[in-house]
């Protein structure tokens, strides 16, 4: 199973192998922090990728369009990605601030 290490909490969960960052936390019992319920669209779930940026799914229109429309065109240039769309196929460290126990 893939990890996902969240910074600067500290933890490591495990994630269902296709799962996306944000569905792997809460279902290891964290609260990660959103305003849209995880619809893509305000990109507060959003996560700074430290390692393991390839490990995870390419980065939708969607998403793209939303980083973009939320954070500017220049938040594109960096590995910064809407957990609650990145899929994990491996392990990942993120950081995070907000992620919380429940």
């Amino acid at each position: 199973m893939p990890q996902i290490t969240v910074l600067p909490l500290g933890v490591t969960i495990e994630a269902e192998r296709g799962q996306t960052i944000m569905d792997a936390a809460r279902a290891a019992g964290y609260y990660w922090p959103t305003t849209c319920g995880g619809k893509g669209e305000c990109t507060t779930c959003a996560g700074l990728i430290e390692h393991g940026l390839e490990n995870l799914s390419p980065m939708g229109r969607y998403e793209e369009f939303n980083i973009r429309r939320q954070r500017g065109r220049a938040a594109l240039t960096t590995a910064l990605r809407l957990c609650c769309q990145a899929r994990v196929y491996g392990d990942v460290r993120v950081r995070k601030p907000g992620v919380k126990p429940w």
